[in-house]
């Protein structure tokens, strides 16, 4: 056995040992999602205040970035998934600012970076995450970098055009709630029970292009818990997560969804030569567990993978849902 699939078994058992230990909060959460939930101090605006840069990427587009804490402590970096913002970190900017240097950009188009006149593409994603660590990681110092969902696309991407980069800026990272390619083929939005097949990349950039306002109301915050999150998520991450989401221009949206659709970055996993750790909630939808199993067995055939950690009742919003959890693993990977 390599001793890198010694670390799944590890992570996997890590995993499973809180999970055990969380059963019963796992089902509190299930009726606290029915029945409301008290107040989340993890989602609560961070208490200091960030510091705010700009940021020009390859081609000149300014990407807004915050960033908390002592400016020579060890840093983290955040990229945030497909219609979300800084916003969604404040789990992870709340745990850790007061120890490292917490970094977060909005990726084009979200938050307060502009989309620009130019139709995204997977590559601006690489570039614009390189410029955010050339801008804030001092050379000879190395970060950890957590993405989610298209924030993982964007390290995977950044992997693919600045190899050389990799052992350069980084010292671990974690893959959050995301996948390298087939992301359209292997959507479980549908349960397969119904019988329907999966959308031709074609039919699915148009559905994922869409321009159509989304109103904030009841009835889309329900449809967003089941796209997104878990069944068992509380009524309090529902309702973050939706003005997170809510708050993404119809553009934006439109425009990454397009560009998401035929995304393949895979060939990236090899050039992630520092531990890296893949995390995924078996309840994720949107980019479900097939992905992040065919990651870390890519990344493991390489010796890179530092742990598969696979969240018990967890959905797509694993940074949110399971804050504690993967903000354990990324002060594990710091401390690497």
């Amino acid at each position: 056995m390599r001793s890198s699939s010694r670390r799944i078994l590890a992570g996997t058992a890590a995993v499973a040992a809180v999970a055990g230990a969380t059963m019963a909060v796992r089902r509190r959460r299930k009726v606290a999602g029915v029945l409301g939930s008290g107040p989340n101090p993890a989602l609560a605006d961070p208490v200091s205040r960030p510091e705010e840069l700009t940021v020009v990427s390859a081609d000149g587009h300014r990407i807004h970035v915050v960033a908390y804490g002592d400016p020579a402590a060890p840093p983290i970096v955040f990229a945030h998934g497909w219609t979300c913002s800084t916003m969604m970190w404040f789990p992870q900017i709340n745990e850790f600012a007061d120890d490292y240097r917490v970094i977060a950009y909005d990726q084009r188009g979200h938050g307060r970076s502009e989309l620009g006149a130019v139709a995204p593409t997977p590559e601006m994603l690489g570039d614009d995450l390189d410029a955010v660590l050339s801008a804030t990681v001092p050379d000879g110092t190395k970060a950890v970098v957590v993405g989610h969902s298209m924030g993982g696309m964007s390290v995977m991407s950044w992997a693919l055009k600045y190899p050389e980069r990799v052992p350069e800026k980084v010292g671990a990272v974690m893959l959050a709630s995301t996948g390298a390619d087939r992301l359209v083929s292997e959507l479980a939005v549908i349960p397969k029970r119904i019988g329907i097949p999966p959308l031709p990349v074609p039919v699915a950039r148009v559905v994922l292009g869409s321009t159509v306002p989304m109103v904030e109301s009841r009835l889309t915050r329900r449809a967003l818990q089941y796209v997104a999150l878990a069944p068992g998520s509380t009524r309090e991450q529902v309702a973050f997560t939706s003005t997170i989401v809510h708050q993404c221009a119809p553009a934006t949206r439109a425009g990454w969804g397009r560009a998401l659709s035929g995304i393949d970055v895979a060939e990236a996993l090899d050039n992630l030569v520092v531990p890296t750790t893949v995390v995924v909630g078996d309840a994720d939808r949107l980019t479900p567990p097939v992905h992040s199993v065919r990651m870390a067995d890519r990344l493991d055939s390489h010796d890179h993978l530092a742990r598969l950690i696979r969240l018990p009742g967890i959905g797509h919003m694993s940074t949110i849902e399971a804050a504690d959890e993967v903000n354990a693993e990324i002060r594990r990977l710091r401390s690497l």
